[in-house]
């Protein structure tokens, strides 16, 4: 029974197609074809018009990607540029440090002998104020070596290895240097202090002090070389016993950011701290 249906089924259908064909063919079916053209050419247009869109979009996607890839490449490609260009300017900055350390090494006295040395530590809780190098003694550096940059004094070495060394700086409170006003040449004493700046004492009442004018190492005592630059005259005052001025002085090295300096190697020192101890011994 049902593939009798089925074979009807099929039968009529056939028969249906034929009929439309021949009518189609005699012209009946134009108005019909005329009606029924209209929504499938919507239809069509719709469906091609979403087809495009559905393309456009991929295309878009496609695009986007793309451009957010080649976005992330410049970002790697500037970073690594920007990392390149920071140790260049850090190696041109050491050069600049080098150069100018060397040319000090010509502006100095000619039989001055010198040891570059890296800052590798620095030292300043509580009422210290060091540094640590890694000069010692086979690079020739001996204890109370005066340690110094392109812009002045920094302090002399206290304590001593064989591949490094410790420098006490002069800002420290137990650092005293003899020193003296480089335009008037009026001698004094000048004292570290923990908060940075010095303080040269010991003046003459009747001194003309400068504001600005540089203060140097005078060489008395024979524990640092003549001629090395403390700092500057930032002002001046009548001590509290009124007996002598003190003037406020400013180092040129920046204490905070030192990174490489320079020991005198050839200057041989006299530790005072001996006759101290031979005074102490023959008091009563």
């Amino acid at each position: 029974m049902l593939r009798g249906n089925r074979v009807f089924t099929f039968s009529m259908v056939v028969i249906i197609v034929t009929l439309l064909i021949y009518f189609s063919a005699q012209g009946a079916l134009g108005p019909l074809e005329d009606i029924v053209s209209v929504p499938l050419t919507f239809i069509q247009d719709a469906i091609g018009g979403a087809a495009q869109g559905v393309s456009g979009f991929a295309d878009d996607v496609s695009n986007f990607r793309k451009l957010e890839r080649r976005n992330q490449d410049l970002e790697e490609a500037l970073a690594v540029y920007q990392a390149e260009l920071a140790e260049l300017r850090e190696k041109g900055q050491d050069y600049d440090r080098l150069a100018a350390l060397l040319n000090y090494d010509r502006l100095g006295p000619e039989d001055r002998q010198y040891v570059t040395c890296d800052v590798i530590g620095t030292d300043t809780a509580g009422f210290v104020r060091a540094i640590q190098i890694d000069c010692g003694r086979r690079d020739g550096v001996g204890l109370l070596d005066p340690v110094v940059t392109e812009l002045g004094l920094v302090g002399r070495v206290t304590k001593l290895s064989a591949a490094g060394a410790e420098v006490l700086m002069v800002t420290d409170p137990t650092s005293s240097i003899n020193a003296r006003l480089q335009s008037t040449r009026e001698d004094g004493r000048v004292i570290g202090q923990l908060a940075g700046d010095l303080v040269m004492t010991n003046i003459p009442v009747d001194a003309d002090v400068i504001e600005g004018d540089l203060v140097v190492t005078n060489g008395l005592g024979q524990t640092l070389p003549a001629d090395l630059v403390v700092g500057q005259v930032l002002s001046v005052a009548l001590a509290e016993s009124e007996l002598y001025q003190e003037a406020r002085v400013r180092s040129l090295v920046d204490f905070n950011r030192l990174e490489i300096v320079q020991v005198i190697i050839n200057f041989e020192p006299v530790d005072l701290s001996v006759f101290e101890e031979q005074e102490a011994s023959n008091a009563p």
